[in-house]
């Protein structure tokens, strides 16, 4: 994922045609599965798409959306990234990845190591890609002012 201009958040992708009725199958990028839920909108680069039901399955969901009514139509939307607003959550735990980019990354001791360019997903812990060309695990992250500054407690070795 790289940075965007608009105000909406990657929140999956459309990974392929599932059946013949017109679902796909999605993974998402957001641990928001309200994002799924009828009636949601989500936005690509062809247009908003209304979920009109879902359910899990496997490591994602299938979800068929309004007007989305048969496999070929389905097929046309692989590929697709789905887009959403931000939630409005009162949690100050959570981390948006819009918060990320651009920010400055210094170790607990004050060291600056560069400058949030990119964020890779990785099933243990999303990884900061930094201007320097080191890697971060989002779990090393103490303190954050969005798109400012971001305080990372490190293990020792991690940048050498």
């Amino acid at each position: 994922m790289s940075a965007s201009d608009d105000s909406l958040l990657e929140v999956g992708r459309i990974v392929k045609a599932h059946g013949i009725r017109g679902e796909v199958a999605v993974v998402l990028t957001s641990n928001r599965s309200e994002r799924t839920e009828p009636g949601s909108v989500l936005h690509t680069d062809r247009g908003p798409l209304t979920v009109r039901s879902s359910r899990p399955h496997q490591a994602g969901f299938v979800i068929a959306f309004e007007g989305v009514n048969d496999r070929n139509a389905a097929e046309r939307l692989h590929g697709l990234t789905l887009r959403a607003p931000r939630l409005d959550i009162d949690d100050e735990d959570i981390i948006w990845i819009d918060d990320l980019f651009g920010a400055i990354v210094v170790t607990s001791d004050g060291v600056e190591r560069g400058v949030v360019v990119e964020v890779m997903e990785n099933p243990a812990s999303d990884i900061l890609i930094l201007d320097t060309g080191f890697l971060v695990p989002l779990t090393f992250v103490v303190e954050m002012e969005a798109n400012t500054r971001i305080v990372v407690d490190v293990p020792e070795g991690l940048f050498e």
